[in-house]
């Protein structure tokens, strides 16, 4: 009988000790994994607050819907690129050449669909293969003869941007049809506002499952995990902010196809690296080399996929960029596209040292970089003041990383 009772008054405990894990329990949580160096993503939502308040007061345009859809159309192709550079740098690597691989990425296109009269789809498809082996060329160097990948890459920058300029030939540019279904994607297309508004359902509702999974797995495993209660007030509060986005965007053309294919590709790579045991093993070879490699994971496979992304993702951005220009020249992956895409991931909080990141890094750092070079356009700013101040927030947020890579380690110490 008093082991009954006692067993009941466990219960009891147990079930207050779950109904405090909510939103005071998810509180705590963030606090301790700040303490401890985990910072996530606050420090660049947190930047991008500041960043819109200050361009905002400065010009009251830079808020406005018309001007939140351009930046988000233009932010698709560096982004996509953001998003291979986050792969390279969980593992600790560097890849200095996308720049120059989507610009050679959009004169196989052009060439091949303009000059030669392939049908799109064909030349779309070889200049993913295309950045697809340049991935695995630069995998083989660093595997098989140990060149670092910041060596391997410099070179591929300057043998890319040679070999697009030959591609190109003589003419140095070549015009994509204003009519084609790859100019108007880019260009024209949008989604339908009942359809936006479906996705954004249709999102909080898998953050709800997701986490109501998770959090019974952990259950049963005996960890702790968030409530019920918890897991439906951040969805509902994820649907309301999606709501508004979509309502914001749609007062005049809403939300570009482009965008959306970039965010779905960020949500793909989010569950492939947290959910998949290919993305462990990503963290696990970022974070120690030696200690994944004696875990038993392929570490060689690792750094081959990493790669082999890293350049599709260079080459698929070469492509949404020229679509968007509607021509491929000798300008194009040019510029301070191959810096932005580097800035935009550590900006989004993806670690150099590598086994510190997520895809929506890439988001958010492209979204602040976009940000900063719109709002200096409509204060009519030289250009040269948008390379400083770009320069600056790069610099902050990777003092930020080490100052939270030395927080992990004294953290972990104690």
């Amino acid at each position: 009988m008093s082991t009954t009772v006692k067993s009941t008054a466990t219960d009891r405990q147990d079930e207050r000790l779950r109904s405090q894990e909510g939103l005071r329990g998810a509180i705590s949580d963030v606090v301790e994994r700040a303490r401890g160096g985990d910072l996530g993503v606050i420090p660049v939502v947190v930047g991008l607050i500041v960043i819109w308040s200050v361009l905002q007061i400065l010009n009251p345009v830079f808020l406005s819907s018309a001007n939140l859809v351009n930046l988000t159309l233009e932010s698709a192709a560096v982004g996509v690129i953001a998003l291979g550079i986050v792969c390279v740098l969980l593992v600790g690597e560097i890849d200095l050449s996308v720049g120059s691989v989507s610009g050679l990425s959009s004169a196989v296109l052009a060439v091949l669909f303009v000059s030669q009269g392939l049908p799109v789809w064909v030349a779309i498809l070889a200049s993913v293969l295309m950045g697809a082996v340049v991935g695995w060329v630069y995998a083989q160097l660093y595997n098989r003869f140990g060149v670092p990948s910041f060596v391997i890459s410099m070179a591929g920058l300057l043998a890319f941007l040679g070999l697009q300029l030959y591609v190109l030939g003589s003419k140095g540019s070549i015009n994509l049809p204003f009519d084609s279904g790859l100019v108007n994607f880019a260009q024209l297309a949008f989604v339908p506002d009942w359809l936006s508004y479906t996705f954004a359902v249709v999102a909080a509702v898998w953050l709800f499952v997701s986490g109501y999974l998770h959090a019974s797995e952990r259950r049963r495993a005996g960890l702790s995990s968030k409530t019920t209660s918890m897991l439906a007030i951040r969805s509902a509060a994820l649907l309301v902010v999606l709501a508004f986005v979509v309502w914001y965007l749609g007062q005049t053309r809403g939300i570009g196809w482009m965008f959306m294919l970039f965010v779905g590709m960020v949500l793909v790579m989010h569950y492939l690296l947290s959910r998949t045991k290919w993305g462990r093993s990503v963290y696990a070879v970022g974070g120690n080399v030696e200690a994944a490699r004696r875990a038993g994971i392929n570490v060689k496979a690792v750094y081959t996929s990493v790669f082999v992304l890293c350049s599709s993702f260079a080459a698929v951005g070469g492509i949404l960029a020229a679509a968007r220009l509607a021509a491929a020249n000798q300008s194009s992956g040019g510029g301070d596209i191959n810096l932005n895409a580097i800035a935009a991931a550590v900006i989004g909080g993806t670690s150099l040292f590598g086994g510190r990141g997520s895809a929506f890094g890439a988001l958010l750092g492209i979204i602040v970089i976009q940000s900063i070079s719109s709002g200096l356009t409509l204060l009519n700013l030289d250009s040269s003041i948008r390379f400083v101040v770009t320069g600056a927030v790069l610099l902050l947020a990777v003092v930020v990383d080490s100052i939270a890579r030395k927080s992990r380690t004294s953290h972990g110490r104690a």
